[in-house]
This record gives C-alpha cells, structure tokens and sequence, in this order.
C-alpha cells in the first residue's frame, strides 16, 4: 500500500523535479521529528515555531533542531513574522517522490 504525500508549492518559487527528488531523498534520511515538522507545515503553512510545535505536540528544543535540519537540507524556507520581528515563518519548499517506474 503506497501512501502519497501532499506537495505544496509556493508561487515565485520554481525548481526542477530532480531538485524536489533529491529534496525528498534528504527528507528521507532526517529523524523522524523533522519529518513531522515537515508534514505539519505541508497542512497549513507557513507557521511560526510554536505553532510547529504546539500542532505536532513536541519539545521546544526538539521543535527548534528539526527546523534547523530542515532548513540546513534546503527543505524549508525560513520568512520574517511581520508583526513580531524576533519570531520567523516556516514553509514546505515542494519535494517530489522519485519515480519509481512502476504502473
């Protein structure tokens, strides 16, 4: 049984499918919290980092080391939280699964 995973892609953002594959190879080889960060910022993004972790019921500081590999692997963008300068948004750059050739 093959689960399919949702992709979000942000306008303005282009990237060819090998990117998003080798996007998506990086996301497999994370600890599995930064690929719960991953999957509660395709829901609904971008976030800050305590919704992150407020949604996906982690540690502040295991919030904080997913994000920084997610961002350090090119799989999350980081933004400035207009009304609170000290804070930052997260969001899901688009990652492909790799073909696997099969029908």
């Amino acid at each position: 049984m093959e689960c399919r995973t949702p992709v979000v892609v942000f306008a303005g953002r282009s990237g060819s499918n090998t990117s998003q594959e080798k996007r998506f190879e990086r996301l497999l080889e994370l600890p599995p919290s930064a690929k719960l960060v991953y999957r509660v910022l395709q829901e609904d993004a971008p976030k800050t980092q305590r919704q992150v972790r407020d949604e996906a019921l982690l540690p502040a500081r295991t919030t904080r080391d997913a994000l920084t590999k997610l961002k350090e692997n090119d799989l999350v963008e980081e933004r400035l939280y207009v009304p609170d300068a000290r804070k930052r948004l997260y969001a899901p750059l688009p990652i492909t699964r790799p073909d696997d050739g099969g029908g």
